[in-house]
């Protein structure tokens, strides 16, 4: 097990022991234990069952939501953090927050909301906003820590350890901090400039792509929209290797490659075949568990060999794919993404998606202070120019479920009807 140092574990804010506990003696939980059950019970993370994944939370009988896909990772996660030697709180930790700071929506909402505010928007970075200062836990002085987490337990939560801008003026793509929280990164990072993240970062971000193109797949064949027979149909699967490659990288040829190893697992021949039965329901979470355990044992495999004898943590150390491994998880991923986000319906539904957050941003703006939350009211108010202004009305809407979303788009809109 690999030793994390007093600097890991310090808080922003140091904290005593709780006041009203009968025996202090007996809380026994290390720090990362605490952390994660901030995360755990925290607000933000329950709001995520009201927020997109693939399909929308209200769709089918067994629906995977932003939440259910947030505990999936963070389950697989802690498996992999465990084989690794790593702390299995704070991989866990890692993955119930990976996802905490998307919007309504999903990344369509993500998208909707950088386009509209000028300050921008980033679901990675809002990560790090909700954690440190929007979900209450700790109040110093007025000024608003989150949920006071630990160095470390924040630098796990940061995918892309890097700020929208950088030194020379260019600027990212995909970031965990926005321009306005550099001082907050760099205490995280204690002087670790680099863009690489912690292993735990790391170990999140694989397990999001197992979740993701595993689970996913299984809600596409669940709603009729996927069939694993494209994995023999050579036509078809020629063209899904040239669009996987060009999503997400690898070549078609590797892609290809994948498909083959994967028709040779007796499970996917089976699940191939999903009808609905009980014998079907049983055969698709074997294919299910069997995928997401492969991939589990080969990256846990591969990294120790690659790291013998040294122990993992933070900086020490990175997370081994086996090049096969990941191709397979991109054939996946594709499969997920052309099947079932791709269909025209989906994006008809996406357009709606985005008025309305459009919609709602129009109204909190014009109407602001008085039309925003009590807490964001006070933001608001202290709020020292413009730019931070419109943060706080994007923070606002971030946080909403999609259903509270909707209710404020129907409220806005009767409001433009009235007003002619």
């Amino acid at each position: 097990m690999y030793s994390y140092s007093a600097a890991d574990i310090e808080r922003r804010i140091a904290e005593g022991p709780k006041q009203s506990q009968i025996a202090p003696e007996s809380d026994t939980r290390g720090a990362f234990s605490r952390d994660r059950a901030r995360v755990l019970h925290s607000a933000a993370l329950r709001r995520l069952a009201d927020k997109t994944q693939v399909v929308g939370p209200h769709d089918g009988d067994t629906p995977r939501t932003r939440l259910t896909h947030s505990l999936e990772v963070a389950q697989i996660s802690r498996s992999i953090g465990e084989g690794l030697g790593l702390d299995a709180d704070l991989c866990e930790l890692a993955g119930l927050s990976h996802d905490i700071g998307h919007p309504p929506y999903g990344h369509n909402g993500e998208r909707a909301l950088d386009q509209v505010a000028d300050c921008g928007f980033e679901g990675n970075a809002q990560t790090l906003r909700i954690l440190t200062r929007l979900e209450p836990k700790v109040l110093d002085d007025d000024t608003s820590y989150g949920l006071n987490l630990t160095r470390a337990a924040l630098d796990a939560a940061c995918k892309y350890p890097r700020t929208h801008t950088n030194a020379d003026g260019t600027s990212n793509k995909k970031y965990s901090a926005y321009d306005e929280d550099a001082e907050l990164l760099a205490w995280i990072r204690e002087g670790h400039t680099d863009a690489r993240p912690p292993i735990e970062a790391q170990v999140m971000d694989f397990a999001d792509d197992i979740a993701y193109s595993v689970h996913d797949v299984e809600d596409g064949i669940i709603s009729g929209r996927i069939t694993l027979r494209v994995l023999w149909d050579f036509v078809e699967l020629a063209a899904l290797a040239e669009k996987g490659a060009a999503a997400f990288g690898g070549t078609p040829e590797a892609l290809i490659d994948a498909s083959y190893r994967l028709q040779t697992l007796p499970s996917i021949s089976k699940a191939a075949d999903f009808n609905y039965s009980l014998n079907g329901w049983v055969e698709l979470k074997a294919l299910t568990s069997e995928l997401v355990g492969r991939y589990i044992g080969a990256v846990t495999g591969a990294t120790l060999r690659a790291h013998a004898g040294q122990r993992l943590g933070r900086m020490h150390g990175d997370l081994v794919i086996p090049a096969d491994i990941e191709a397979e998880v991109r054939l996946l991923k594709t499969i997920a993404v052309l099947y079932v986000m791709d269909l025209p319906a989906h994006t008809a539904r996406q357009d709606r998606q985005r008025e309305r957050i459009f919609r709602v941003y129009d109204y909190l703006s014009a109407g602001a202070p008085g039309s925003l939350d009590t807490i964001y009211q006070q933001w608001w108010l202290t709020a020292n120019t413009s730019r931070e202004r419109e943060r706080v009305i994007v923070d606002q809407i971030a946080s909403m479920t999609e259903s509270r979303l909707e209710r404020q788009a129907k409220k806005a809109a009767a409001l433009t009807s009235f007003m002619g």
